[in-house]
């Protein structure tokens, strides 16, 4: 037994500062503590102490110059190594926190600021009504993100009001789990596929979620396009080393959001990190697809990713009619019952997804594989050479291309047979100039094999690009994706065709558009307003009778055609180079540019990969790839663990199968994503 007066010298005074929710001064609290005192013991000590009623249960002890919570209630004091010049806060773990979402809504909702980001992230998608939580995460706006808007408010005398979507009441305030928001996990159908407004069966399920019948019509429905001028304020990057900027700020997955120094009433963007998308379906995910679509439609706009004049075009067109179709869905009633059943029933048969980054099953049709043979010209860069294509005969067949000088030699040996798993293929097309080209990126030990197929129609063009593009991935045209792939690479050329003027002229005439708010501020200076418009009614005339959420899943795709979709950039310095480089990341494969020219040097393929590492002393991320290849490179615009979590999150997204029933293991994506072990 020991005395009082031996307990009274083991013990020692432990001041902490209490984080009272209706005060708005901190009060310190001076307690009497021992070293084998629980973490549990000083939390009751604590509010007995304060004396005052009320739900303590969110409240928990964060240790100010550790940066570190003190979460496990049932270990000691000297366990954590808390001694008496700990300063610690007895705080909410559940704060506020507003959010930009990817449509630029700013919604103010509360927020666990002791959970690691990744289930933070997770919880917030609940309330919002998005699945596939794994592929959003947040990020910190940069400085240059405020840059134009700072310039504007000088000169406006008057603070703009902005309309916030308050969700404070949401489920997470009190630290309870959180309400899967309108999600059936029976997978009831929650929402229209074809105009995306929620079905009249879950309006009652309204009631116990922030997302009122508002709400929803707010998340789910594109907002009108924003000015020209609004438009040219905002920030656009020039180049990659911008571009590099802008994904500095990704937040840790693996820590908290306290952790990171993230202040209550911050603002964070809420965005898709990962350009994975998986089983993207209208009936569950008009909010994910709305705010997909948005995000898209911003990195157009703004040109974060480029595309051509004649894409922009379409990309004008389909949100000059995404947007007339919102503003009518809008002024509907949401309860009315729907009158398109036997298109509903239909599209039930035609589930309308989008592919993500691994294939559903590795067992292929194995009957017959089918084989493409046909006389395509042929172009392989040289120095010193003029752009001269030749005619050869050319054979696809598995995930090979051969080609021979003419069709009675197919039989012996070809000229050259490359395959084509883990190339990069891009389109090379002008339907105007009827021009079909596809440029492969064939990788081999030093760099890139660059060579360029031209085709001579567009059902030539459309069988070969989707051979191609599947023989990347690594199938066949046996794959049930082949014949889809033909079909959605043919619609959008037929996107992209050019229609009789006479329409368009009479659409003129009652023209309700703003042409300059569908484009990005360098194209609308090149045309003048009415010429603009008469190219996007031109271009709208082949999309106009497209419902509103095909058209949001029809953009999506033109998007994810696009030779830089999915690519994130950073600045990076390789080992044994004494320039910078950029180095991007995709869902599938590393590339390293050329900084100054934008031209890529090498690509490494993620199923190429061994093993990956980071060296924190010297911040150096070192990857090993088969056949004993070694690259190593320090991050400059960025932490070198941003870079880490992307490619191990990209590993993890490829382990997803529609037989998870969406649920995650966690643990495995902090093992790939945390660099700890």
């Amino acid at each position: 037994m020991l005395s009082s007066t031996d307990f009274t010298s083991a013990s020692w005074e432990l001041v902490v500062r209490v984080d009272h929710p209706n005060e708005e001064q901190q009060k310190d609290v001076t307690l009497r503590v021992s070293g084998d005192l629980h973490v549990g013991g000083v939390m009751l000590k604590l509010v007995e102490q304060i004396n005052i009623s009320q739900d303590w249960s969110d409240f928990a002890l964060w240790w100010e110059q550790k940066h570190c919570w003190l979460l496990k209630t049932h270990w000691t004091l000297d366990k954590y190594g808390v001694q008496a010049d700990a300063k610690l806060l007895f705080t909410p773990q559940h704060k506020m926190l507003r959010l930009r979402l990817p449509n630029l809504k700013m919604v103010r909702l509360r927020v666990s600021f002791s959970a690691v980001v990744f289930k933070a992230v997770s919880d917030i998608c609940k309330i919002l009504n998005i699945r596939r939580s794994e592929e959003l995460s947040l990020l910190k706006p940069s400085g240059d993100y405020f840059k134009k808007k700072k310039k504007k408010d000088k000169n406006n005398k008057e603070p703009i009001i902005e309309d916030v979507l308050n969700l404070e009441s949401s489920p997470t305030a009190s630290g309870s789990s959180v309400s899967p928001g309108l999600y059936s996990k029976t997978m009831t159908p929650i929402y229209d596929p074809i105009n995306g407004t929620p079905v009249s069966s879950t309006m009652t399920w309204f009631s116990d979620s922030p997302l009122t019948e508002q709400n929803c019509s707010i998340l789910a429905f594109s907002q009108p396009p924003e000015s020209p001028e609004a438009l040219a304020d905002m920030y656009q990057p020039r180049s990659l080393v911008d571009k590099a900027k802008l994904n500095a700020g990704w937040l840790d997955s693996s820590r908290s959001l306290m952790e990171q120094g993230i202040q209550e009433d911050e603002q964070l963007l809420l965005r898709f990190k990962y350009y994975s998308f998986f089983d993207l379906n209208p009936k569950y995910d008009a909010v994910r697809i709305n705010q997909l679509y948005e995000q898209a439609r911003w990195a157009i706009l703004l040109e974060e990713i480029d595309c051509t004049e004649e894409e922009m075009l379409i990309f004008a067109a389909l949100q000059y009619h995404i947007s007339k179709l919102s503003l009518s869905a809008e002024t509907q009633d949401f309860t009315s019952e729907s009158e398109v059943d036997e298109i509903e029933a239909a599209l039930s048969n035609l589930e309308v997804t989008l592919e993500g980054g691994k294939a559903d099953s590795l067992l292929e049709d194995i009957t017959d594989i089918p084989k493409l043979a046909d006389n395509l010209k042929l172009f392989r860069p040289k120095k010193l050479l003029l752009k001269a294509f030749k005619q050869y005969w050319f054979v696809f067949k598995d995930t090979s291309i051969a080609y021979f000088k003419n069709k009675e030699l197919e039989q012996g040996e070809p000229v050259e047979k490359l395959n084509l798993r883990g190339c990069e293929v891009v389109p090379d097309v002008n339907v105007a100039g009827r021009k079909f080209g596809i440029k492969l990126l064939i990788p081999v030990a030093d760099g890139m094999n660059e060579m360029y197929l031209r085709c001579d129609h567009e059902n030539q063009y459309a069988q070969w690009m989707a051979a191609c593009m599947l023989a990347s991935k690594g199938k066949t045209m046996a794959d049930s994706s082949y014949q889809p792939e033909v079909l959605n690479i043919l619609s959008f050329l037929r996107m992209k065709n050019r229609n009789s003027a006479s329409q368009v002229a009479s659409s003129l005439e009652n023209m309700d558009m703003n042409p300059e708010c569908f484009v990005s501020p360098r194209c609308a200076k090149k045309h003048k307003s009415k010429q603009l418009a008469a190219r996007i009614l031109e271009a709208h005339q082949n999309v106009a009778q497209m419902p509103l959420v095909e058209a949001k899943l029809r953009f999506i795709q033109a998007w994810q055609s696009l030779p830089e979709f999915g690519l994130t950039y950073y600045l990076v310095r390789f080992k044994g180079s004494k320039k910078d480089d950029i180095l991007g990341v995709s869902y599938n494969r590393l590339i390293k540019i050329d900084a100054a020219t934008g031209i890529p040097v090498t690509t490494w393929r993620f199923t190429n990969i061994k093993q990956w590492n980071v060296n924190w002393e010297t911040r150096q991320v070192v990857i090993e790839f088969d056949q004993n290849v070694f690259t190593a490179f320090t991050c400059l615009s960025a932490d070198c663990k941003i870079v880490h979590e992307y490619i191990g999150g990209y590993i993890f997204l490829s382990t997803r199968s529609k037989d998870q029933n969406e649920t995650l293991d966690e643990d495995l994506f902090h093992k790939l994503t945390g660099g700890q072990d």
